[in-house]
């Protein structure tokens, strides 16, 4: 069994539509540090010279979004409502872990440029590699966006799924799609220039907005998808169990049989 990772990482130095910030406090840092709460918080004096070098241990201060790095959209991301169920969308902490542990199907959707796809070019990919997704089956957008990683472009030129390619993935019983694009919706510029030259609402993130009718969720920013086969992996990407929150990050992988794949 070979495990792939699809986690693009969080990364302060590399662009991100939303500053990442990292405080990176040093073992002898840390240790001042120790020693200080220990003095605020329990009135208790500690001398850091008896340490070796004089060192605890290092700290990291990280702020960003949960939809910085490889994550996972929860049905509240998408909307406070929802015309299914009681009403009221699940957030991350709430979802369950079976979802994140399924066989994987990979689409290859290079090579259409910035916008959003229709269904039509899911069922030639269904076509070229001869599998349907089944129910529960992650599906795996392949963009070839994760190229542009760390740079403007990642955020602004890359393939989305419209509405009609979203319900048909859904219609199939899928819970998790995925992408290694920004977003599984086209990028921002895109979608507003097109709603301003239509007056069309229906181009107005309608992947996203999907999930106030059908609860799904969506896993972003993934890469290393040129490693994986069409089909006849596993995908896990269990979310971090943010308390209330819209999304969670993952370390994403792939379990990848090489015997059966190569049978495949």
């Amino acid at each position: 069994m070979r495990i792939i990772d699809l986690s693009s990482p969080i990364d302060a130095s590399a662009y991100e539509a939303d500053p990442v910030t990292h405080e990176v406090l040093t073992a002898a840092q840390g240790a001042e540090h120790m020693a200080e709460q220990l003095k605020a918080r329990l009135g208790i004096e500690f001398d850091v010279s008896v340490l070796r070098d004089s060192e605890f241990l290092t700290l990291d201060r990280i702020s960003l979004t949960s939809h910085t790095g490889t994550h996972v959209d929860a049905p509240s991301h998408y909307g406070s409502k929802t015309t299914y169920g009681n009403g009221i969308p699940r957030h991350i902490d709430e979802m369950p872990l079976e979802w994140f542990h399924n066989p994987g199907v990979k689409l290859d959707v290079r090579g259409h440029g910035t916008g959003a796809i229709g269904p039509e070019v899911l069922e030639k990919e269904f076509a070229r590699i001869g599998y349907t997704p089944k129910p529960m089956d992650i599906v795996v957008l392949d963009t070839g966006a994760a190229e542009h990683a760390g740079t403007q472009t990642y955020f602004t030129d890359y393939t989305g799924l419209d509405g009609p390619a979203t319900n048909l993935l859904l219609d199939l019983g899928v819970k998790v799609i995925a992408t290694d694009a920004f977003s599984l919706d086209a990028p921002f510029p895109d979608i507003v220039k097109r709603y301003l030259q239509t007056g069309d609402q229906s181009v107005l993130w309608p992947a996203h907005f999907a999930g106030r009718d059908r609860e799904y969720c969506q896993i972003e920013r993934l890469s290393n998808l040129e490693a994986l086969p069409d089909f006849g992996f596993t995908v896990v990407a269990f979310p971090v169990k943010i308390k209330g929150a819209g999304a969670g990050w993952t370390r994403a992988v792939a379990l990848l049989d090489d015997q059966i794949s190569s049978e495949s």
